[in-house]
């Protein structure tokens, strides 16, 4: 089977916590073929990075969404005409407010036909007159998106944009629909997958969406953040003018729709993505949750019945960022302090960028405070950082202590919890997001940035060694039960059985593979399946039977 897979961010295979979980699902299934095509990789493509891919990686294509492309307008006025057409007809339906395609239970599935016609008749477009960019940020689309802002059922919001209102959300537009001038939609790229597999929503499902708009080709798309969810979050109240971020929020919200309207599969982390994707209006009966696996064997044989190095230290590891509130667990282990002097806290991780160094110095001077009067070696806080390629220092640091402590407020998965788990060491964490769906009953969920409930879950562990080692052991069987690698790759494997077996693409070469086609006898001349001849006399070859005598055809006379 021949995979188109659609990243978005570093190459490959996409940036974060999905570049990893997408290398473990190509290297787990070499039995397929891998296309992989990046959104963003230009940097690291010009810096000569250049990765060791596996073999069953024929190719990887990227597309740096930064650059604008052609920087005129160099259509003729026929083509001026029909985008404008197009232009038009598809901010007008995200412009629209509640009214404006009528009333009833249809008003809004007019809207999602009209942005979704609107939508492929742009990329048919830019497929005929080799890109949009310039388009898509011309005079045109300015006026074409004020008319629509200034309908008379519009946006109440969005009537109120000023004409620098209309720049911007004309940029992000343009910068968002990027995908429909790239040259991956032919005979030679996506049009020979046989599935296409989106790793995140947003641009890379969009190609996705244009491959089986061209070819048919069935559309699976994976998230573990919801890409709506996260333009939401991510533009509040000061990111930009009401009408700006109304107009963008209506834009984001149809083309989710139409994501998850057209995808045959889709596939969250966790439950907690699955009721953001189901309230983004995706249906239930094709979601899928398949959580992001670990590799259970960089942990080795850990027992939780082991004695770690020091019983009463508790750990934390991580990225160190404001999202992970490290300043809750510096003061939830004060309070620690107070009940059980031996204690000792380890803070294991490295500064994510300028933001997370600036808060990591935060936090070391928080620590002085907190514990004055010692030197900074003997203080009961210590801090270390790891870099990437010394990961396996991160479960000797799980091992060594005898409490694991998540106290961040990020609401993605919690693969450090996972890895914690599989170490076998009992944990306390906040709960957020999947943190409770993943623990499961093994470990002990308190409530979000609440020192004195974090302080008194560490106090009750470091003080019952026995129950220690039973919610370790637990933990473990659980994490080894479900989050481990090898489930993830099968699971997905699964999947793309399902959906190339009700949905096999058809393809215009008589000679060309289809995978769960038709069968090979149905291109065999003749009734293969009707009704069998009767047999032919004894004596007379089958041959002769079939062939009409002398006497039984008709003259040239009688055909006259």
């Amino acid at each position: 089977m021949r995979l188109g897979l659609l990243t978005e961010g570093a190459r490959p295979y996409a940036s974060g916590a999905a570049a990893s979980w997408c290398e473990r699902l190509v290297r787990g299934l070499g039995q397929h073929e891998f296309d992989i095509y990046a959104l963003g990789g230009g940097r690291r493509r010009e810096a000569g990075v250049r990765p060791a891919l596996p073999p069953q990686v024929r190719r990887v294509r990227t597309a740096p969404p930064w650059t604008a492309g052609d920087a005129g307008l160099p259509y003729g006025r026929r083509a001026r005409r029909r985008f404008a057409e197009c232009y038009g007809e598809l901010v007008g339906a995200v412009c629209a407010g509640a009214g404006a395609a009528g009333e009833g239970p249809d008003a809004s599935g007019d809207l999602a036909d009209r942005f979704g016609s609107a939508l492929y008749a742009l990329a048919e477009l830019a497929r005929e007159e080799d890109g949009l960019a310039g388009a898509l940020r011309s005079d045109i689309a300015v006026r074409a998106l004020e008319r629509a802002c200034r309908a008379p059922r519009a946006l109440c919001t969005a009537r109120e944009a000023r004409v620098t209102d209309l720049l911007t959300v004309t940029a992000h537009l343009e910068h968002a629909l990027r995908p429909l001038s790239l040259d991956w939609y032919g005979d030679d790229a996506l049009g020979a997958a046989d599935l296409c597999h989106a790793t995140t929503g947003g641009p890379p499902a969009l190609c996705g969406l244009l491959a089986r708009h061209f070819h048919g080709v069935p559309l699976l798309v994976t998230e573990f953040d919801v890409h709506l969810r996260t333009h939401y979050l991510t533009s509040g109240p000061g990111t930009a003018a009401p009408a700006v971020r109304a107009v963008l929020a209506a834009f984001h919200g149809r083309l989710a729709a139409e994501v998850y309207r057209a995808a045959e599969l889709l596939t969250s982390g966790d439950a907690h993505a699955r009721r953001w994707q189901e309230r983004c209006g995706a249906d239930r009966a094709r979601i899928r949750t398949v959580y992001p696996g670990a590799e259970a064997e960089r942990f080795g044989e850990a027992d939780a019945s082991t004695v770690p190095a020091d019983a009463y230290t508790l750990v934390w590891a991580g990225s160190v960022d404001p999202a992970e509130d490290l300043v809750s667990l510096l003061h939830a282990f004060a309070e620690v302090r107070r009940e059980e002097p031996k204690a000792r806290l380890r803070i294991v991780g490295t500064p994510s960028g300028a933001e997370g160094a600036a808060y990591a110095g935060h936090c070391r001077a928080l620590a002085a405070r907190l514990f004055p009067g010692e030197p900074e070696g003997d203080r009961p806080v210590s801090f270390e950082e790891i870099g990437p390629s010394e990961e396996t220092r991160v479960s000797d640091a799980y091992a060594a202590g005898a409490v694991v402590v998540r106290s961040g407020h990020a609401e993605g998965f919690p693969a450090g919890l996972v890895e914690a788990m599989l170490t076998g060491r009992a944990t306390v964490s906040a709960d957020a997001g999947a943190v409770a769906e993943v623990i499961g009953g093994t470990g002990l969920v308190v409530p979000p940035r609440d020192p004195r409930a974090l302080a008194q879950a560490c106090v009750a562990l470091l003080r019952d060694p026995e129950r220690r080692v039973r919610l370790g052991a637990a933990a473990r069987a659980r994490a080894l039960e479900l989050f481990t690698v090898e489930r993830t790759v099968t699971a997905f494997h699964g999947l793309y059985l399902e959906i190339v077996s009700r949905c096999p693409v058809r393809r215009s070469a008589p000679d060309e593979p289809r995978p769960f086609a038709t069968p090979a006898e149905t291109f065999v001349p003749g009734h293969w399946t009707g009704p069998t001849a009767p047999a032919p006399p004894r004596g007379v070859p089958a041959w002769a039977a079939r062939t009409p005598s002398r006497a039984t055809r008709p003259s040239a006379e009688e055909t006259r």
